[in-house]
């Protein structure tokens, strides 16, 4: 049985919002080497490199938690720790990424699933002729309109799942430049401070 974990004390805490919510709302490394379901890998996740945040690991983070949270409805958590082991992605942003898709924002995917579906495979125009075509009774349009709704969803899934991890690993990659190097600016004029200050008292 896992002990529940710790709200992080002020010591605790890092200098980011960002990083305090990542720790809030992903299992810790102990928690995914004890986890039933990784047993056979759950040793690998002990291992930190896969919990650090550099400029490679968090793009492929967010890349893969995206991929995960679009391409199987149920446990992408666990698929996208999976998939953090062989591409060294950052494991908790991998798995915080995967929450885009959860009870709560699923009606607005399936949404932007079916159109993307739609728009992808044409089915707009190529449906009504599909029925007319087979020219039976209106349940069996029913029922072609089902299978056309549900395929064209899941389509649009699977395009989400290819598409989205992309824009994900730029877009990412990019905030990660700009925030390392606003940090860097930071410390430099710190820096710069601190020795005027020493030459200015000599």
């Amino acid at each position: 049985m896992i002990a529940p974990r710790r709200k992080p004390t002020a010591a605790k805490r890092s200098k980011t919002w960002a990083m305090d919510l990542i720790r809030k709302h992903t299992p810790t490394r102990e928690e995914m080497a004890e986890n039933k379901y990784l047993a056979p890998i759950a040793h690998r996740f002990l291992s930190p490199e896969l919990w650090r945040f550099t400029r490679r690991s968090v793009p492929r983070g967010v890349a893969l938690g995206l991929f995960a949270a679009f391409i199987v409805p149920l446990g992408q958590i666990f698929l996208a720790a999976f998939l953090a082991l062989p591409s060294r992605a950052n494991v908790p942003l991998a798995a915080l990424t995967t929450f885009i898709t959860n009870p709560f924002t699923l009606p607005f995917w399936l949404v932007v699933a079916n159109k993307v579906g739609n728009f992808t495979l044409n089915l707009d125009v190529a449906g009504p002729a599909i029925v007319s075509a087979k020219g039976q009774t209106g349940a069996w349009a029913m029922w072609v309109d089902f299978f056309q709704l549900a395929g064209a969803t899941a389509f649009g899934f699977v395009v989400l799942a290819v598409v989205t991890p992309a824009v994900g690993y730029l877009v990412s990659g990019w905030v990660w430049r700009v925030v390392v190097s606003r940090k860097r600016a930071r410390r430099l004029k710190v820096m710069e401070a601190r020795l005027d200050q020493r030459l200015g008292t000599h």
